[in-house]
């Protein structure tokens, strides 16, 4: 009980600081209209980078908003996330997945997942109304992310989406592009 309790606390100090604060996210004079589509597509890739954790917990209350009225599904779906969160989402890589004494594979645990998800989704009978909230939310979140100019953004080069791509000092050999030399 003791590592599950410090497995959970863990997982809530990585996640709480991956979060970006709220005033952050809703900065209104951080509104802008994309010059294009590149322009555009180059602020969602970095806004669902950088505010990953708000788009997700706004996508999380959107769903449960919509299975408001629908107590059992809810309580279901809140089983299924405790599922995602302690047999996926936070348990260490390296360390395996044992189940009344037998190991299992990560793609396993991942499939049982999705068909425990897609099992709750069809049971419940409310497959319309969390499809509905998803897209709502996907809509919600794209468009966020195109209008949130990234200008004021300040993001690691291992957090950007282009990830090492754009790393890479002075030195050569610790450059991603090697030993290129401009014509």
């Amino acid at each position: 009980m003791s590592s599950l309790f410090s497995s959970f606390k863990g997982t809530a100090q990585s996640l709480t600081a991956i979060r970006r604060p709220w005033r952050d996210f809703f900065d209104i004079t951080a509104v802008d209209i994309p010059t294009s589509s590149s322009d555009a597509t180059t602020r969602i890739a970095q806004n669902l980078t950088h505010f990953r954790l708000n788009y997700t917990i706004i996508l999380l209350v959107i769903l449960c908003l919509s299975l408001i009225y629908h107590p059992l599904a809810l309580v279901t779906f809140f089983v299924i996330l405790l599922a995602w969160f302690f047999l996926y989402l936070a348990r260490d890589r390296d360390e395996p997945v044992v189940i009344f004494g037998f190991l299992i594979d990560d793609r396993l645990v991942l499939a049982a997942l999705v068909g425990l998800t897609v099992a709750g989704l069809v049971l419940t009978g409310v497959w319309g109304n969390v499809l509905v909230a998803v897209l709502v939310g996907v809509g919600i979140t794209i468009l966020h992310a195109v209008l949130r100019s990234t200008d004021d953004l300040v993001m690691d080069d291992l957090e950007s989406p282009y990830g090492h791509v754009l790393a890479g000092g002075d030195d050569e050999l610790d450059s991603p592009r090697g030993d290129y030399t401009g014509i």
